[in-house]
């Protein structure tokens, strides 16, 4: 080949090497990826970056499902109810049948967030029935058993007992249950039951239920539960206003769950130790989950907080 005809070969390489650079610099970026560099940051804290991302994935892809609920889950993070709301009853809509229920859920826990039993109800109920009519009982139980918490922890005791009974009746439907799933099941069913005394001030049924709960666990079937038996002490000694042995026990349970954190946040406040109340209030803001624990500590260590802020001219809590 000719020198001069080499040359122009090798500068239209170049130039079309330059074409493809720029070409790639300038493409969209995937908003699966936006998406998932978001999911990363939210669980970070990082609420406001987080929706940057979901913000640049919906502009490429405005009907994008994962997108919509991501941004439903940090608004509701960062106390934006309302406008988590249009953003998960969106993902509800372009849902596909697999997608559905988690959508629901979400949504039924973003109305936790603000303390809306019923309206998280008529979410889960639909998840639950969805799910017993395709016989997966283990699963209908498991959404039974979260709605109950929700309705618990916003005062709706009635509700909480029958949905906790729907739940252990669902599991028991499956008729190949392990005897380590059925006293797993039972644990679950005296843990609510011992939970809905306490609160109902009942202290002998309470104690009773926590006897059962702890024989359950003793027989050794499900050790992972170790956790979830100091935590219902913990409760249970909370409600009935033993501060010292809610504190005691609740300190034995997962530090790691924001619901307990402020469970020992106000059980030391109700003691007179703000201070330290006021260090496990921090401590629960640390945790980014959209779940039962997250949706009642959150939004609580959140008011308390701002509360203690404010001049008073006085004490911290009034």
């Amino acid at each position: 080949m000719a020198p001069k005809l080499r040359s122009i070969v090798l500068l239209a390489a170049c130039f079309l090497a330059a074409l493809s650079v720029a070409a790639q610099s300038t493409a969209a970026p995937d908003p699966n990826e936006l998406v998932k560099q978001g999911r990363a940051l939210n669980n970070q804290g990082k609420q406001d970056e987080a929706l940057a991302l979901y913000a640049q994935a919906l502009k490429i892809q405005p009907d994008m499902y994962d997108a919509h609920l991501a941004t439903g889950i940090a608004l509701d993070l960062k106390g934006e109810y309302e406008e988590a709301r249009k953003h998960i009853a969106r993902a509800i809509e372009l849902a596909n049948p697999e997608q559905k229920g988690q959508a629901l859920r979400t949504m039924g826990m973003s109305w936790a967030f603000v303390g809306n039993g019923k309206e998280a109800e008529k979410c889960h109920k639909q998840v639950y029935d969805a799910q017993m009519a395709k016989s997966d009982f283990v699963a209908a139980a498991e959404t039974a058993n979260e709605l109950a918490r929700v309705l618990l922890e916003t005062g709706d005791l009635k509700g909480a007992q029958g949905w906790y009974e729907l739940g252990h009746a669902a599991a028991f439907k499956k008729t190949d249950l392990k005897d380590s799933e059925k006293d797993l099941w039972e644990f679950r069913w005296e843990h609510a039951q011992a939970r809905l005394a306490a609160r109902r001030g009942y202290k002998t049924d309470a104690a009773k239920h926590v006897a059962a709960a702890k024989a359950l666990f003793d027989k050794g079937t499900n050790p992972e539960q170790a956790p979830f038996v100091p935590y219902l002490v913990g409760y249970v000694a909370f409600y009935a206003q033993d501060y010292p042995t809610a504190i005691a026990e609740l300190n034995k349970g997962n530090l790691k769950d924001p619901f307990i954190l402020v469970l020992l946040a106000q059980a030391h406040e109700n003691s007179g130790d703000w201070p330290k109340a006021k260090d496990y209030y921090r401590q629960a803001l640390e945790f980014n989950n959209h779940n039962p624990t997250n949706a009642f500590a959150r939004p609580l260590a959140k008011k308390k907080l701002a509360i203690s802020a404010k001049p008073t001219g006085g004490s911290a809590m009034g």
